[in-house]
């Protein structure tokens, strides 16, 4: 008999991926897939993008229809969200993809407006109607170079518009100063600097990964995503 590894000698656990900017909930579902065979609940959360306010609304209310305890994943964007969601009392630990992690009084704007030595700037487009794009001819390069090339070009005629209000959200209370953090580090993200996710990582205390990765991780390395998830989830459940 194959024991899951979830199930051994120690409570059960619940994940919660929260996707960021520009794109939607479908492409976790490596990792979904991955983790479900593990014998994890796995949900999903599929953002607005369009405030900040929603999004952590949203994310809340999956982590009460979570049946364990919950590591909560964020990505990109979802970094912040997960912040603000976070402090909800089923919430075990937060693992950061590629992500913004602000402090309270910080909003996403604010750490992406800071300078960064040697780093390009995400290649956005001016606000339009109240929302941001990248320029979907330096999508790929920026977002999601190591990925197959007809997926990423899809990606990026399909992006989603990220509404200012996202951008602008400000953190009120932040999780990573009294919940356990992990951070997968994306060295060649052309989205968020390396250096930038570094400093990020460091100030929240986060266990920190490294990978060789556009900023499209859980699509270029969806293992490496599944690996660290499982390492926080061992380690914030109770024998």
């Amino acid at each position: 008999m194959t024991l899951k590894p979830n199930n051994l000698s120690s409570e059960p656990m619940s994940v919660v991926l929260v996707h960021g900017a520009f794109v939607d909930a479908s492409g976790w579902r490596k990792v979904y897939e991955m983790l479900s065979r593990d014998g994890y609940e796995v949900l999903v959360v599929q953002n607005s993008a369009v405030t900040f306010g929603q999004d952590v609304e949203r994310t809340k209310g999956i982590i009460a229809e979570a049946a364990h305890p919950v590591v909560l994943v964020g990505h990109s964007y979802g970094g912040a969200v997960i912040t603000e969601a976070g402090t909800d009392e089923k919430v075990r630990g937060l693992v950061y993809l590629a992500a913004f992690v602000p402090d309270t009084g910080e909003s996403v704007f604010d750490l992406a407006s800071q300078e960064v030595p040697g780093a390009e700037k995400a290649p956005l487009l001016p606000p339009k109607d109240g929302f941001i794009k990248i320029d979907p001819r330096k999508f790929v390069d920026a977002f999601s170079a190591d990925i197959d090339p007809a997926e990423a070009k899809f990606m990026a005629d399909a992006q989603r518009p990220w509404g200012l209000e996202a951008v602008q959200g400000n953190i009120t209370s932040a999780a990573w100063k009294s919940k356990p953090s992990f951070y997968l580090l994306a060295t060649q993200d052309r989205m968020i600097p390396a250096q930038a996710q570094a400093a990020m990582a460091e100030r929240a205390g986060a266990m920190v990964v490294e990978v060789s990765s556009s900023h499209a991780v859980m699509l270029s390395q969806p293992e490496e995503v599944a690996a660290l998830i499982r390492t926080a989830a061992k380690q914030n459940q109770s024998n």
